[in-house]
């Protein structure tokens, strides 16, 4: 055994012995590809939603003109780019709550598969 500069020791292999540590080649400050993370996707998804509600608030401004609405026997007037914005939110809270009790129904019988392989 002999000692480095450093002050760590270092042993020697004996010849033809495989090596244990690789050397290190090129530039080891050169950043790794990380590729995409949760929170690089996140920041992409928010850029996006922040351009559709531009666009969004850009038609309803552009579409301001009352229009008459009926549903069954209720009638009323509201904006129009309002009314496809409040269907827009309907649908997606619709979609929502479609989506949370398919969940739900999966959560569960995921639980009931485990339990009856836990007790075989």
């Amino acid at each position: 055994m002999s000692n480095d500069p450093t002050g760590h020791a270092r042993e020697h292999a004996a010849p033809g012995a495989p090596e244990a540590e690789k050397p290190v080649t090129g530039n080891p400050s050169a950043p790794e590809d990380v590729g995409l993370t949760r929170a690089g996707a996140l920041w992409v998804f928010l850029i996006l939603g922040f351009l559709v509600l531009i666009v969004l608030l850009t038609f309803i401004a552009q579409n301001t003109a009352s229009t008459p609405f009926t549903f069954l026997n209720w009638h009323w007037h509201l904006p129009l780019g309002v009314a496809i914005l409040l269907a827009a939110v309907a649908g997606g809270l619709i979609t929502g709550l479609v989506s949370a009790a398919r969940m739900f129904q999966l959560r569960r019988t995921a639980k009931k598969n485990l339990k009856f392989a836990l007790n075989r």
